[in-house]
């Protein structure tokens, strides 16, 4: 797994050997950055089950002003700041070890509001849209703000999406891969 593109390009960054961590494949993650890179420039980031982190440290390196880190694996949360000191983005990032929801909640009472999210939770558990729920209810994007949902599930997560003031503006499908683009409804 390599930083793609950017400022670190071309960095080896370490993964994880687990069944429980499934990092973005590079054909996706390329393609992801393709469809947003006019919003990345001086973005704030959230990289919400961030696993190695490889998501978030991408939009350092390609001109995200900071990304928070949000991963409950003490392992994987190690792995991440390996890979940041690796880049060198240590001062350009912020790790939380904790559940999302915790996570999301500590985040909100730091008032921090996201230009970008991406939510990429473990496939089997059904918590993508639980997230978004609590981004919106917590208010932490940004008026023009998106989140990126990558998912298996993508009938599931698009029928319980309806009920939310999402919408989705933008859905790509690569393989059993499904990356679900949301903004607001205003």
């Amino acid at each position: 797994m390599r930083v793609i593109s950017g400022t670190a390009r071309g960095t080896k960054l370490n993964s994880i050997d687990s069944l429980e961590t499934r990092p973005t494949l590079d054909r996706v993650k390329e393609s992801l950055f393709n469809i947003i890179q006019d919003k990345i420039e001086n973005s704030i980031v959230l990289d919400l089950f961030a696993g190695s982190g490889a998501i978030g440290i991408e939009f350092i390196s390609r001109g995200a002003k900071k990304a928070f880190f949000c991963e409950k694996s003490h392992i994987a949360a190690q792995m991440i700041n390996q890979n940041l000191k690796k880049t060198k983005f240590e001062n350009k990032s912020e790790i939380f070890e904790k559940d999302f929801r915790k996570c999301l909640i500590e985040l909100s009472k730091k008032n921090i509001k996201f230009d970008i999210i991406f939510i990429d939770p473990p496939y089997k558990e059904n918590l993508a849209v639980d997230a978004v729920k609590q981004i919106i209810s917590l208010d932490l994007l940004e008026k023009n703000g998106i989140i990126i949902i990558e998912t298996d599930e993508e009938k599931r997560d698009l029928r319980e999406l309806e009920i939310l003031q999402v919408e989705v503006y933008d859905l790509r499908k690569y393989g059993r891969v499904h990356l679900i683009f949301l903004n607001r409804k205003e």
